[in-house]
């Protein structure tokens, strides 16, 4: 029995940067030794194990070949014959596909560490082209790694076409594909997987709505950068660089959809998107089991961030709308999130990054007003039911509109 250290924890060794998760492969045994051994098996489709003691993963050398469509469609076969460069060559790209045993002793096999060196994300055998969740990865990889300098290979790039125009993407489950998507979208530079989805043409297979914004011209006086596809990049760019958590995230990639159905003799104008978008967006959610916290800010951003940039325009009674939809008195960090999401949106735009946005503070301030509204003296005044209501209601109006004077 021999193990070795395999996969990312090799790779960001090589790489000088911190490893998170470590993965074994042992090579030359069998389960019955690995169960005596005190191993946990939990492995349904081929033999993985549970470290004793350290919780780690430790699977068996196997080997796998295609028996079916998607991801789930393949026949393992692990063995004490199969031998490391046999469990190596069936790995994704080939900066994952290296191993170290304890001395640190480097295997090799299809020349990881010179991709790493070239900052080449690269396929190691053409059996990559039969598992259509690798395009998800790489462009995943393409995303964590680009402030390193890593590209995707040009022939890698054409079997990930190959898969996007065969219908295998389609074969992959709405929890596998979301897995992807929202890892990616939480790595420093999210915008390079759409970008790398696009350019294999895999984003107009997953997000055709996404992929329909490329191309669609926006007004150059708001927008610079003019293209709307474009535009919705720099917009999750700037949820990376502010650090903001995966509902911003998402809800930042989703909010133009609307402008991607604007008929062509209307552009650059974009007249009520933020309506027509939000059957684009539940189609999206839907299509990959959006987590709800997920589902509901995309939804709301799309519906309201102009309303969000108009935020000092807005009629006292407008304003408490806003804050109504969002139901700012249980749900505060819902409504942060969309204040963020909206001073992305108008950050996201070609030289106007560093724009200050004064519409934040007003509408926390807003918010801090209505929620300031007292229920006890109402009570005391013997509203009850409905006309509690319409009174709590009265007095938050009135709190907002004695904050607009002011403000």
């Amino acid at each position: 029995m021999q193990i070795y250290k395999v996969g990312g924890a090799v790779r960001d060794r090589l790489l000088g940067i911190p490893v998170t998760d470590i993965d074994w492969v042992v090579v030359g045994a069998t389960t019955e030794e690995m169960l005596a051994k005190g191993f946990r098996p939990v492995g349904a489709d081929f033999p993985v194990f549970l470290h004793p003691k350290s919780g780690e993963e430790y699977a068996l050398a196997r080997t796998e070949r295609k028996s079916g469509r998607g991801y789930g469609g393949f026949t393992f076969h692990a063995s004490p014959e199969v031998t490391l460069e046999e469990d190596l060559i069936r790995r994704d790209l080939t900066i994952n596909a290296m191993a170290e045993d304890d001395q640190q002793n480097l295997t090799d096999p299809y020349h990881g560490q010179q991709d790493l060196k070239d900052r080449l994300l690269r396929h190691v055998s053409p059996a990559f082209a039969e598992d259509p969740l690798r395009v998800l990865r790489v462009a995943r990889f393409a995303a964590r790694y680009a402030g390193l300098g890593f590209t995707v290979a040009p022939q890698t790039l054409e079997l990930m076409r190959q898969l996007a125009d065969s219908g295998e993407l389609q074969a992959l489950t709405a929890e596998r594909s979301w897995k992807e998507i929202s890892r990616a979208l939480m790595e420093d530079q999210p915008q390079i997987f759409i970008e790398v989805l696009r350019e294999c043409g895999a984003l107009k297979v997953l997000m055709p709505e996404v992929d329909a914004l490329f191309g669609v011209p926006q007004p150059e006086a708001h927008h610079p950068e003019i293209d709307t596809g474009v535009h919705t990049l720099s917009v999750l760019q700037q949820s990376a660089l502010h650090k903001l958590p995966l509902t911003v995230r998402w809800a930042c990639l989703l909010h133009d959809l609307g402008k991607g159905l604007t008929p062509t003799e209307e552009w650059p104008r974009h007249i009520a998107h933020e309506h027509t978008g939000l059957k684009l967006i539940k189609a999206v959610n839907e299509r990959f089991k959006v987590p709800k916290d997920c589902q509901e800010l995309a939804l709301l951003v799309g519906q309201y961030h102009t309303h969000g940039h108009r935020a000092l325009e807005l009629k006292p009674s407008t304003l408490l709308e806003l804050l109504q939809s969002f139901d700012v008195y249980r749900r505060p960090q819902r409504f942060e999130e969309f204040i963020a999401a909206c001073e992305m949106d108008a950050r996201g735009r070609k030289g106007l990054e560093q724009r200050s946005y004064p519409q934040a503070d007003y509408l926390r301030g807003a918010a801090a007003a209505a929620r300031g509204v007292a229920v006890q003296p109402l009570l005391e005044q013997g509203f009850k039911g409905p006309e509690l209501g319409e009174a709590i209601k009265r007095e938050r109006l009135k709190a907002i509109k004695a904050y607009k004077e002011h403000a």
